[in-house]
């Protein structure tokens, strides 16, 4: 694996990826609080577990955003320069087909934009869990404002999420070169 995968790899696997399952267990937390049963109190040292589990997540949504857009994102959107090679340049090679230049369309100007959303949301919900705890029961129009915020950081995680794979596997930031044909390797390995 290369240096540029292996980011790619910490960025969407391992930051986004684990954001992406905590912003859904957010949001079945707050459906659970909405219309479950009244769970027992929590104590002082599942407080602080709890506490430490929201803000962890919040960073690992954090370290998402700002890896793609500060480390990975600059490797896609290098400009190609005249008679280079194609594949060693995402942006470029997803605008010079007209199949995949959706991709670019659609996906990256959604991860540009809108993923912030994401972190922003779910620091917002990780604070107002940490802050009041027991209030969030007692006051249905919190839930529903939370539960709002909580669809809009899992939304704004899923897209990029889904695009991002998409968007790795028909052009990944490593700069792929075409596998050779069997019969091509033999020959080279001949001469």
């Amino acid at each position: 694996m290369t240096y540029r995968g292996t980011w790619t790899v910490v960025h969407g696997m391992l930051f986004g990826g684990f954001f992406l399952l905590a912003a859904y267990a957010m949001v079945m937390e707050l459906f659970r609080a909405w219309h479950g049963p009244v769970a027992a109190p929590m104590s002082a040292r599942g407080r602080r577990l709890e506490s430490t589990y929201l803000a962890v997540t919040a960073l690992l949504g954090w370290l998402a955003v700002f890896s793609g857009t500060y480390i990975v994102y600059p490797w896609y959107r290098a400009v190609q320069p005249a008679g280079a090679d194609l594949h060693a340049y995402p942006r470029s090679l997803l605008l010079a087909s007209a199949q995949t230049a959706g991709l670019h369309s659609l996906g990256m100007e959604w991860k540009e934009h809108v993923a912030f959303l994401a972190p922003i949301a779910f620091t917002m919900l990780a604070w107002v869990f940490a802050r009041y705890p027991g209030e969030i029961r007692r006051h249905p129009e919190v839930r529903r404002t939370l539960l709002g915020f909580g669809l809009a950081a899992l939304l704004a995680t899923a897209v990029p999420a889904v695009v991002g794979a998409f968007l790795n596997k028909a052009a990944p930031t490593e700069g792929t070169r075409a596998v050779p044909e069997p019969h091509a390797v033999a020959r080279l390995e001949v001469r």
